[in-house]
């Protein structure tokens, strides 16, 4: 049963909800129609926005507990550049049953960050993570010190392990491009193929990840079965952003099936038969089976969080990292003699008949390529930075300024208004190769009102919510670019409109396309 929303108290028992198109509207509206409360009643107390001293303005929807979150769904860098120009850089939106004051502002970021205390992120993934993939909540007291062991086995994807798993995935991209794209049924040097852009990606990373973090069969090289786990995960990932939003999975037809049978692909028993696996799965593993009430079920959901964490904003990344280089040939040439260039410096001399490895330190090397991964990830993040209200107080932007904020709503920070802001990205719509290149050095130069920026790029996120992986996940990025320029000649197919951003996933990371492009390759005569 709902909980009325009181005029000044503003809370709510309701899980939080984001809907993202209006089509997933309908099964929202089901679910809310049944629930007992008063439409009316609620309209009201919503509509009398009361603010107390020193708060923000409040913008309510006319739709009681959604509030504004079809319209944020719809277009959020729209709704929130709407809302700033009218309100300043401050304000707080009602939607599903949340209130949320976005700090728009970038120069006040690092103030909003350095709140570890009295801003806290862990609570809000705390809750949404074991919801969303089906495993009980790490915190509580049921199993003591799991939470921060799990943290600290993030370290293996750091340092020297961060090494070795660069290596193991240049050897797993390298097994899958000879079997499937450079083999006998890969066609002659100067025969074009065609495939759709962000399935062609997909099914190459999502493989060639897979083997590197869960490892391979003992006796084959090659899980079978791929195909079908991958659509399967794919079916599941469509849904993320409504179970993220705790709509209640039975409601989302066939997904809560879907989540159990990949669930029960990583159950105990079967990634006892692997082999090559990663340290860090392996860490994981170890940790997961000091905790005897644990199930072998919960243990699994850990892994497939994993999964999804490995692949769910890397995939769609080197989509839109591999498709601004092809739209763009003479970067993508400038990229391509670049690699060439690190491979010589090793004495190596590339041969699309043998096998080639990159290594960390010569990815590392590798600015152009860099700064392209960089300008695909500034347009097609859309990640929302949030903190839970730990208490009442006033939260200090700067010098001059502060604004009250109440326990238990959310601080947002959503950096693609940050990296659309023309006074800091010249044209910020377009791609440009070198954006974060200056006199042969990476760039990080980036100014707002005069004054330089802390934070001016932000697709992993910031502070204690920061994406762990991201080391491994750019170098992932960077060896499958690196792979595909170097064996292949890439062309978009003609007469396609120009890829666009699907926002129905707006605040959770990279942005799929809204549809897949065509494009040919053909192997280069190296």
């Amino acid at each position: 049963m709902f909980q009325t929303v009181t005029c000044c108290g503003h809370t709510s028992n309701p899980p939080d909800i984001t809907v993202c198109s209006e089509c997933e509207l309908q099964t929202l509206v089901v679910s809310i129609h049944f629930q007992e409360f008063s439409f009316v009643k609620q309209f009201f107390l919503f509509s009398l926005g009361c603010r107390r001293e020193g708060e923000p303005p409040l913008i309510n929807g006319w739709i009681p507990y959604i509030g504004k979150a079809l319209e944020f769904g719809q277009d959020a860098n729209r709704f929130l550049d709407k809302h700033k120009r009218k309100f300043g850089d401050i304000f707080t939106v009602q939607m599903a049953g949340k209130y949320m004051t976005f700090v728009m502002d970038p120069l006040l970021f690092p103030n909003i960050i350095k709140h570890g205390r009295q801003l806290d992120f862990h609570e809000f993934s705390n809750k949404v993570a074991p919801m969303t993939f089906g495993y009980p909540p790490t915190n509580s007291g049921k199993f003591p010190h799991m939470q921060e062991q799990i943290s600290r086995s993030f370290q293996l994807l750091q340092g020297d392990n961060l090494t070795v798993l660069t290596e193991s995935m240049m050897g797993n991209l390298m097994l899958l491009l000879r079997q499937d794209y450079l083999g006998e049924g890969a066609g002659r040097e100067g025969c074009w193929r065609s495939s759709r852009m962000y399935e062609f990606c997909n099914s190459l990373m999502f493989e060639a990840t897979f083997l590197t973090m869960y490892g391979r069969p003992v006796t084959a090289p090659r899980h079978s079965g791929t195909s079908v786990l991958r659509e399967d995960f794919a079916r599941f990932d469509s849904m993320f952003p409504l179970l993220i939003a705790q709509i209640p999975i039975g409601l989302l037809r066939r997904t809560k099936t879907i989540r159990q049978k990949l669930i029960n692909y990583f159950l105990p028993h079967r990634m006892s038969c692997w082999s090559h696996t990663s340290q860090f799965i392996q860490r994981r593993s170890e940790v997961l089976e000091q905790y005897d009430t644990l199930r072998d079920a919960d243990k699994a959901a850990h892994h497939f969080a994993m999964l999804w964490a490995s692949v769910g904003n890397t995939i769609p990344a080197c989509f839109w990292s591999m498709y601004y280089l092809v739209s763009h040939p003479e970067a993508l040439e400038v990229v391509r003699q670049e690699i060439h260039d690190v491979l010589k410096l090793s004495e190596v001399e590339f041969s699309s008949d043998r096998d080639v490895t990159l290594s960390r330190e010569q990815l590392d090397k590798l600015l152009f390529l860099e700064s392209a991964i960089n300008e695909s990830l500034r347009l097609s993040s859309a990640s929302m930075n949030i903190r839970v209200v730990q208490e009442d107080f006033s939260l200090r932007l700067n010098a001059e300024r502060s604004v009250a904020v109440r326990k238990g709503d959310i601080i947002a920070l959503y950096p693609q208004s940050m990296h659309m802001d023309p006074e800091i990205y010249e044209e910020p719509q377009t791609f440009r190769l070198d954006r974060y290149i200056q006199d042969g050095r990476e760039k990080t130069d980036f100014f707002k009102d005069g004054q330089k920026l802390k934070y001016y790029l932000m697709p992993f996120g910031s502070g204690s919510s920061m994406c762990p992986g991201r080391y491994f996940a750019i170098n992932e990025i960077k060896q499958f670019l690196c792979m595909m320029l170097l064996y292949f000649d890439l062309q978009l197919e003609a007469g396609q409109s120009r890829a666009t951003l699907d926002s129905s996933r707006a605040g959770l990371g990279i942005l799929l396309p809204a549809q897949d492009v065509s494009f040919r390759y053909r192997l280069r005569a190296v």
